[in-house]
């Protein structure tokens, strides 16, 4: 019974696959190899009308004895593997308590947003305001009620981004907007003269946007501050007197200050204001007699612009000049960021590099 022989060694071959599978992937190829549609047991089930007579029924029944101890084996060796390997998947997950744990990093804000606090804590303990406005602003309000009319060659230095109206409107589409986005915080001290009563004592940090390409100098969006006080018998005194406390609370008091004279359309007089170098310490020079590079040499850095109100802008906002004067001033707070702690280049403000900015 040749047939029967071979079913009791495909049982045997059977038999050492199942007990030879290392996985469960393993053990389902042999069984579908062997009792699957086109498996080899499968097959001879198919075929028993094609064995003879005499022999079908012993045939018959090894190949069911055979199938049977196959089934068995593939449940026993299924549950074993599929234990192993849940084992294996638990270890692997363990936690092991005796390594250190990992600690989660304390986040901090960042040096922008902490300088921009630290000018408004300033200010805030001489009695002033924070006061904010939107970005995107009017022509009105961002040149002309800043005594900029639209021939003002000032205008030029603040070449910013306009916003199109794409509501019909056949000369915004022309490109003839006065919508822009701001490239100072002075327009919000116009929101303010024009809607506060007087006096006003007011500072206005926030984004501003100007045409320029990023550099170790400049970029085409920063963060400004601007101040504007606004009372009876303001002096040019009382602008050199507060923005000599500011520069010493915020750079330390050994810090000197200068003013030096300057234009800005909106102010009159205007000044450029300077605060000795921090690397120097106002020599220009490094203690081995090279050229300070960060003041390059001068013993000064710029650090803000600030003025008198012109009687015009006054005036626009419905302010008599003749009874009220006031100052105002405007401040690069990633340019303070920079002085404040020698960084070399305003983008590395932006670029996000954690270990830069960990420092702070």
């Amino acid at each position: 019974m040749a047939i029967v022989d071979e079913v009791l060694a495909l049982r045997e071959q059977t038999l050492a696959a199942i007990e030879a599978a290392q996985n469960s992937q393993a053990l389902e190829q042999v069984r579908v190899g062997v009792l699957g549609k086109a498996g080899t047991l499968t097959a001879y089930l198919r075929s028993m009308g094609q064995v003879a007579k005499e022999e079908r029924a012993a045939v018959g029944k090894t190949v069911n004895e055979v199938r049977s101890a196959v089934e068995a084996a593939l449940a026993e060796s299924k549950a074993r593997l599929a234990a192993a390997e849940l084992e294996a998947s638990i270890n692997a997950a363990a936690v092991d308590i005796t390594q250190p744990g990992r600690a989660q990093q304390m986040g901090t804000r960042h040096l922008i947003n902490a300088i921009s606090d630290e000018i408004s804590e300033i200010f805030l303990g001489l009695g002033y305001t924070v006061k904010t406005g939107p970005e995107v602003e009017t022509d009105w309000y961002n040149f002309t009620a800043l005594n900029a009319p639209a021939d003002h060659p000032s205008r030029s230095m603040q070449d910013t981004f306009y916003v199109r109206d794409l509501s019909g409107d056949e000369a915004a589409v022309r490109g003839e907007s006065d919508v822009l986005l701001r490239t100072q915080t002075s327009g919000v001290q116009v929101h303010v003269m024009e809607d506060e009563p007087l006096p006003i004592y007011m500072i206005a940090p926030g984004k501003v946007y100007r045409r320029d390409v990023a550099d170790p100098s400049h970029l085409p969006q920063f963060h400004q501050c601007e101040g504007l006080v606004v009372d009876k018998n303001i002096t040019f005194g009382d602008l050199k007197g507060t923005l000599e406390y500011f520069c010493k609370a915020m750079f330390g008091e050994e810090r000197k200050t200068r003013f030096r004279a300057h234009f800005f359309p909106f102010t009159e007089p205007s000044a450029e204001a300077d605060v000795s170098c921090g690397v120097c310490g106002g020599t220009g020079h490094t203690h081995t007699g090279e050229r300070c590079r960060m003041c390059k040499g001068t013993g000064w850095l710029e650090i803000l612009g600030c003025g008198m109100v012109d009687p015009n802008v006054l005036e626009m906002c419905g302010i008599d000049p003749e009874e009220y004067s006031g100052f105002a001033f405007g401040v690069g707070i990633e340019r303070v960021a920079c002085l404040k702690y020698n960084v070399p280049d305003l983008r590395m403000l932006l670029e996000g590099d954690m270990r830069f900015l960990r420092q702070f």
